[in-house]
């Protein structure tokens, strides 16, 4: 036993990968690919894209909201999670990275399940509350820009059904959340008050997991 998460360096990483990924061949051959693309740190790790298909399937996820698509690897992980009449919003304003995106979901064969929205995604959450969609959907995936956090939480937060789950990326921001300094981006400083406020919201409960770079969990009261 231990009282502190075990660090993963390099050997007890490739373990983790060896007995604890099931990628199927699409989801690698995208993760690889977009390994080589410029912006690569945007990707989730491939352990948090199995731990996203495992809680869809454990929610009986039908309906799933995604602000922040980037190249499609959590889209599509939950996307092949879902039964066949599953039906995923995905938020984003990049045609470049979505467009790869497409590709390995029509190459998945799920692309019919996935409305691709490009535009603000505030925009597009408040479209969807206006058009009488509050709680009705079972899952939310926040990642995107980091200023936004709070503004982004606060519409998912009325989207989800009670009971669902909001997932937020990037609470840690590689430690630097843990005590910005005035150098930092403000992003850095947002996130920090969006996790201390989150801490405190009686609206939900939550549970921060030590995967990727941070990612908060949490449960609509």
């Amino acid at each position: 036993m231990t009282s502190r998460t075990v660090p993963l360096d390099g050997p007890l990483h490739d373990y983790l990968m060896a007995i604890g990924l099931t990628e199927p061949p699409v989801m690698r051959e995208l993760r690889e690919f977009t390994a080589g693309h410029r912006m690569a740190k945007m990707q989730i790790a491939p352990e948090q894209g199995q731990f996203m298909g495992w809680l869809t399937r454990l929610l009986g996820v039908r309906r799933y909201l995604e602000v922040g698509v980037f190249t499609g690897y959590s889209t599509l992980a939950v996307a092949l999670a879902m039964p066949d009449d599953g039906q995923v919003v995905a938020c984003d304003l990049s045609v470049e990275f979505t467009d790869i995106a497409r590709d390995y979901w029509r190459k998945a064969g799920v692309e019919q399940r996935i409305r691709l929205v490009l535009q603000p995604a505030l925009q597009t959450l408040q479209q969807l509350l206006d058009e009488g969609q509050a709680g009705q959907f079972d899952l939310a995936f926040i990642d995107a820009d980091k200023p936004s956090y709070q503004d982004y939480f606060e519409a998912c937060l009325q989207l989800v059904r009670p009971g669902g789950v909001i997932a937020i990326d990037n609470i840690f921001l590689s430690g630097r959340v843990v005590s910005p300094q005035p150098q930092d981006p403000p992003g850095v400083h947002l996130v920090h008050a969006f996790n201390a406020r989150l801490q405190q919201d009686a609206r939900v409960r939550h549970c921060v997991l030590p995967v990727g770079d941070g990612l908060t969990l949490c449960t609509r009261l």
